[in-house]
């Protein structure tokens, strides 16, 4: 079992990584996940990844506190929000935009009610 929580994690970096570059692909979320997996399988690199200077504070307010900061809030809301805008523009059905709003209104909640993180 071991091994697969390791395999995930290296996935999920792999993907939080790609996420830095790749302006489509979220990075915390993966980052979050890949924290979560090497904590069951690899302390070496979950306190690697949370000693991180960029990494780390964003993984360990959530592991500590469940907490957001107030820019990844800012820029996950403006994301969302900015998706669909881009969807309307492009002309998408309506269903399609009603299951947009309503994913993106659950996510924004779930966002907005997390406690705020330490500050930047």
């Amino acid at each position: 079992m071991r091994g697969l929580w390791l395999g995930l994690g290296g996935l999920f970096l792999g993907l939080g990584l790609l996420g830095v570059v790749l302006p489509v692909l979220p990075t915390t979320p993966f980052l979050l996940l890949a924290a979560g997996c090497f904590a069951r399988s690899s302390p070496r690199l979950h306190g690697w990844l949370l000693a991180h200077p960029l990494f780390g504070p964003p993984i360990r307010d959530w592991e500590e506190n469940g907490a957001i900061s107030r820019k990844a809030k800012r820029l996950a809301l403006g994301s969302m929000a900015a998706v669909l805008l881009v969807s309307v523009v492009a002309g998408l059905s309506w269903k399609v935009l009603l299951a947009q709003a309503v994913l993106i209104a659950v996510g924004g909640a779930f966002i907005l009610t997390r406690p705020d993180g330490r500050s930047e």
